[in-house]
């Protein structure tokens, strides 16, 4: 079992930044690669970010390439994502998920555990 508990979301106004954090606990985090998702209101998950079991990889959807930034901190068990040039469409529960595997993953049905979630909300 791995548990995930993301933080960090909160209201902020667009061009605005927010850093999420993800602290997994359970099985070696090591061993997992990770992913950002987020789901807004009316609408399906999406794949948001991913990054290597080593960190050395990362992959972001179109959207938010050049604004977001994906990073985990190994000996501290946590993944990050920097939320930058924010956009009221980036509004959404955003969430992180674990895969037992090495490479970037974007299918969301691949992931074997998920956290619960913080709320980002933009506004114009």
């Amino acid at each position: 079992q791995v548990q995930l508990v993301e933080s960090g979301g909160g209201l902020v106004q667009a061009g605005g930044s927010l850093r999420l954090s993800c602290a997994a606990s359970g099985r070696t985090f090591g061993n997992f690669a990770m992913g950002w998702f987020r789901q807004a209101p009316g609408k399906d998950r999406e794949f948001v970010a991913a990054v290597t079991r080593s960190g050395d990889g990362t992959y972001y959807t179109d959207s938010v390439k050049g604004r977001f930034t994906i990073s985990r901190a190994s000996a501290k068990n946590t993944v990050y994502l920097q939320l930058n040039r924010l956009k009221p469409e980036d509004t959404a529960v955003y969430y992180c998920a674990a895969v037992l595997t090495s490479g970037v993953v974007v299918d969301p049905g691949r992931y074997d555990y998920w956290g619960q979630g913080t709320q980002v909300t933009v506004s114009s």
